[in-house]
């Protein structure tokens, strides 16, 4: 994890770093990136040497060698013979199992094919490999651009005129400090993307073992069944009434701050889940030789700044994900005892302010909706997604999954029980209050139509419950919970919460929140549950796991599709030289399209891409009316440019197109400053001759 930790802080801290001096120097510079990059350098380097890694640590399910399970404790040491530990210390032995290699290249195959063409050159074409790419990547290419271009920082959105740019884009930050430090674009992104699937696949490994990364590579429920009618390889899951799609093909690859967020929350659920529950057991493995693997410090593997960076910057790079981080605390704060407590208490109180100003910075100044919103069902109300019946909906999006999870919260449950271990006053008393929240918004949005429900009794018998109980037993206030029952607590909390709130304008997108509850569970749902069953057995559920997925997945891949059409090349490099010159704070009146050339070159225009705007919540229908009526050239277009705060105005092929009976009267009252094949740029300031 030593790497792990590095490679994360580097990409962190030099983001961070460059937005500090991008805010002081009032934009970036090549200066300014270098700086930050090897600000960022020297932190990781820190980061390596401050992190420490059990020599025993890595094992197929998730738990030592030679550690088993005990009915009073996480975990218990038993003793391992010297050539024993000799052997499972080997990188060959830690790594011999077939099925891993199996799933490493069937990660590497979708790691090269999913990045080494995520943005190519075909003749004078560049093209993207993936149909769920083009306006993702349009985006993330214009706010490089736009952050490479100088724009002070935090910049005005480059799609909407009237506002701060509305997106976690630290990874996007990080890669326009590569372009200032003169790394080409197209090789960045290349880079960015193969890094960050090595540090995914590692991070995966760690917490949850072969079966982890299976579950990350291969999700998905019966759509994939498909295969077996049409002897067809194709994404089944990519369609739309599909819920549940691929998250390595249309989140992880589209989805550019997932790149960073998804191994550094998993970095962060490995160190809490070993500083929690597994460090007095590693604190005596014998090491090779007979030294010991302790940590002379006290084992901790990652020293608190380097944690605290993690998780206080995640804003700036996945709300989402600082959501779902913050919900497993939250859990470990309350099932935890005083030395977990106070841990989270100093971890969420040193974040707090740093988490603030990066939230405050990707929402707009708080300017932005709430993006919390009361909307239970999920997508069941969707016109595509939530066609047939409930039990379809579940069954062809998510198969086996659903069941056979139920089964292990119910086992898990079960065992805790029997263990005496599952009792927390603070546990029932949190899920009783929150219930209790969850009933009386529900009187605030239904109004007088609202009658009591099941939240209600629910949270009137769990409340009934605790208080019986904490009068029969008594309340163990520094009591620590079992890691299983905590952190699978936290993922039905995720589950729920995403089930019965609207974390985004789009339904689909509160996936980006759901799928950490799905990751949380993968470990414990191989340990606790399938690894105990016989080889034919394993095998069998596996298949029906991961056989949607996989299919899915190779479908996706093997499109015999010669790729997307971006942007011609030339139309692109002759807009970005005529542009050069002119203010980089300037705003262009130009067609909404997420592959415009001057959206591609980092340049700010009244209104972006439909899709992108309402996706950030953005209500741009007065904006939109103005816009169509200076590019008509109707009545009042001048004074619609004033109110839009147009300087230039972009005619080119789009707007040919899409603005055909336009009258174009700025052609006879303003200056061309530049024209050509690919169109022309009027200055609004510079009248006619």
């Amino acid at each position: 994890m030593k790497w792990l930790s590095a490679g994360l802080t580097f990409i962190n801290l030099s983001a961070v770093c460059g937005l500090l001096l991008g805010i002081a120097g009032n934009g970036l510079n090549k200066l300014s990136a270098l700086l930050a990059l090897i600000s960022g350098a020297a932190f990781a380097v820190a980061a390596y040497l401050g992190t420490f890694d059990s020599i025993k640590s890595d094992c197929r399910d998730g738990r030592l060698p030679g550690l088993a399970r005990s009915a009073s404790e996480p975990l218990a040491l038993q003793p391992a013979e010297p050539e024993a530990q000799e052997r499972i210390s080997s990188p060959l032995w830690r790594y011999r199992h077939i099925w891993l290699w199996a799933i490493a290249i069937c990660f590497a195959i979708f790691a090269v094919r999913s990045f080494c063409w995520l943005l190519y050159i075909d003749g004078n074409e560049l093209k993207i490999q993936s149909p769920y790419n083009l306006g993702d990547l349009s985006l993330h290419i214009t706010l490089i651009r736009n952050f490479a271009n100088g724009v002070p920082l935090w910049p005005d959105s480059p799609i909407y005129v009237f506002g701060k740019l509305r997106y976690p884009a630290g990874i996007d930050l990080f890669n326009a400090l590569l372009c200032l430090a003169r790394v080409d674009l197209i090789r960045g992104l290349v880079w960015t993307g193969l890094a960050a699937s090595l540090a995914t696949f590692y991070a995966f490994y760690r917490w949850g073992g072969t079966f982890g990364i299976a579950g990350f590579l291969f999700n998905g429920g019966f759509a994939g069944l498909q295969f077996f009618k049409t002897l067809k390889l194709l994404d089944y899951q990519g369609a739309k009434t599909i819920a549940w799609k691929s998250i390595a093909l249309t989140m992880f690859v589209t989805q550019r701050g997932l790149l960073y967020a998804i191994p550094a929350g998993l970095l962060l659920l490995w160190y809490w889940r070993e500083k929690f529950f597994r460090q007095s057991s590693e604190a005596g493995v014998a090491a090779p030789g007979g030294s010991t693997a302790v940590n002379p410090r006290g084992y901790s593997p990652l020293p608190f700044w380097v944690e605290l960076s993690l998780y206080a910057s995640m804003p700036l790079f996945h709300v989402h994900t600082f959501i779902a981080l913050s919900a497993v605390l939250a859990c470990l704060f309350v099932c935890g005892d005083s030395a977990v407590r106070k841990h989270i208490a100093t971890l969420i109180g040193a974040a707090l302010l740093p988490a603030f100003f990066f939230g405050w910075l990707v929402s707009d100044n708080f300017h932005a909706g709430s993006m919390i919103q009361w909307d239970p069902g999920w997508v069941l109300h969707d016109h595509d997604m939530g066609r047939g019946s409930w039990m379809e909906f579940w069954l062809v999006n998510f198969g086996l999954w659903l069941p056979i999870i139920l089964v292990l919260f119910a086992i898990s449950g079960w065992r805790a029980y029997k263990s005496g271990e599952y009792w927390k006053f603070e546990l029932f008393a949190t899920i009783a209050v929150l219930t209790f929240g969850l009933a009386f918004w529900r009187i605030t949005w239904s109004g007088s139509k609202w009658t009591p429900d099941a939240f209600l009794v629910v949270g009137l018998g769990l409340l009934a419950s605790s208080v019986w109980q904490a009068r029969r037993a008594g309340s163990s206030w520094n009591k620590k919970l079992p890691e299983e029952i905590v952190f699978l607590t936290a993922a039905f909390a995720i589950f729920i919460a995403g089930m019965l709130f609207s974390f985004a304008e789009w339904g689909w997108d509160n996936l980006k929140l759901m799928i950490w509850g799905y990751f949380l569970v993968l470990p414990y749902l191989w340990k606790d549950l399938i690894a105990r069953w016989n080889f034919p057995e394993r095998v069998a559920i596996c298949v029906a796991l991961f056989g949607s997925g996989f299919v899915s997945l190779l479908g996706g891949l093997s499109s015999g599709h010669p790729g997307f059409d971006l942007i011609d090349r030339a139309r692109l490099d002759a807009v970005g030289l005529v542009v050069r010159p002119l203010p980089i704070e300037s705003r262009f009146a130009a067609y909404p399209t997420y592959n415009h050339p001057l959206l591609l070159q980092g340049r700010k225009v009244v209104l972006g891409y439909a899709g992108h705007l309402w996706t950030e919540g953005i209500n741009y229908e007065n904006e939109s009316a103005r816009l169509s009526k200076l590019m008509l050239g109707e009545n009042g277009w001048r004074e619609a440019a004033e109110a839009l705060r147009v300087r230039y105005i972009f005619w080119g092929r789009d707007e040919m197109t899409n603005y055909p009976t336009s009258t174009r009267p700025w052609e006879n009252t303003t200056r061309p400053v530049a024209s050509g094949d690919w169109g022309a740029i009027y200055d609004l300031a510079l009248a006619s001759d």
